[in-house]
């Protein structure tokens, strides 16, 4: 239980990074943690352009088992499509421009933070 615990707050501390991260170049953020049967969107911004973004935070506390961006598998990628549609179905906004970004997130262990932000990866 303890894992899973420390995993889900390195997962909420790597997503409220990506915010600062992202309304510090420009980007509203418009939803968080926004949950189907089908999973889960982590961040829905705009961007300084008005396009829509769906962000996939990957936060690990070490490179040992490799970058945090190989984690999103062509699975996983393609279900957040379906999710960012979803998403836009429900505000009533298909047909809106948007694309899918990730961000991977490495916390070291005395505190230093890395950012690896790859727009449009689908």
């Amino acid at each position: 239980m303890a894992i899973r615990a420390s995993a889900q707050t390195l997962g909420s501390r790597g997503e409220d990074i990506a915010v600062r991260f992202l309304t510090s170049r420009g980007y509203f953020i418009i939803d968080r943690n926004w949950r189907i049967r089908e999973g889960e969107l982590d961040i829905v911004a705009k961007s300084p352009e008005q396009v829509f973004i769906f962000i996939e935070v990957k936060a690990r506390s070490s490179a040992a088992f490799g970058d945090p961006l190989e984690a999103i598998s062509k699975e996983k990628a393609l279900r957040i499509q379906r999710l960012a549609l979803a998403w836009l179905a429900t505000h009533q906004l298909l047909g809106a421009e948007y694309r899918i970004d990730a961000i991977g997130i490495l916390i070291g262990r005395s505190g230093e933070i890395s950012i690896d932000h790859r727009a449009g990866v689908l």
